[in-house]
């Protein structure tokens, strides 16, 4: 299971890091919880929905309220032939970090995920992966 969640933590720390760069970014009053299987996928795009390019994203950061800080193809969850899974970051603008860590991962390079590992994305949605 994938978690998907507005996270004021990573908002607040990704507005101190941009520091100018960040006017105008504001957290969402309101970002209701979702939740999206990972079982039988093969894997799950992560991005925003983009009408010219015909994509859309699994996991859907243009949903209301939209993540302005994620990329139209941001990253992407990969299922192992183990049953395993991994985060590659698409090469997105902002970049892709795990569990709160201040760099983003090597874009192109799969990250095997644990249980609890909480991928960050754009200006503010963190996904928390829930193995059973």
């Amino acid at each position: 299971m994938a978690v998907v969640n507005a996270d004021r933590e990573y908002f607040d720390d990704m507005m101190a890091r941009s520091g100018p760069d960040a006017a105008g970014l504001y957290f969402p009053p309101y970002s209701p919880e979702r939740r999206v299987p990972l079982t039988g996928r093969g894997q799950l795009r992560i991005g925003r929905r983009s009408h010219q390019r015909g994509t859309v994203p699994e996991i859907d950061l243009s949903i209301a309220p939209e993540d302005p800080g994620a990329s139209h193809q941001h990253a992407l969850l990969q299922e192992q032939p183990d049953g395993g899974w991994v985060v590659i970051d698409q090469d997105s603008t902002n970049g892709t970090t795990l569990n709160g860590g201040p760099d983003p991962i090597t874009a192109h390079q799969p990250i095997p995920l644990k249980d609890g590992d909480r991928i960050h994305v754009g200006a503010w949605t963190t996904i928390t992966v829930h193995r059973s």
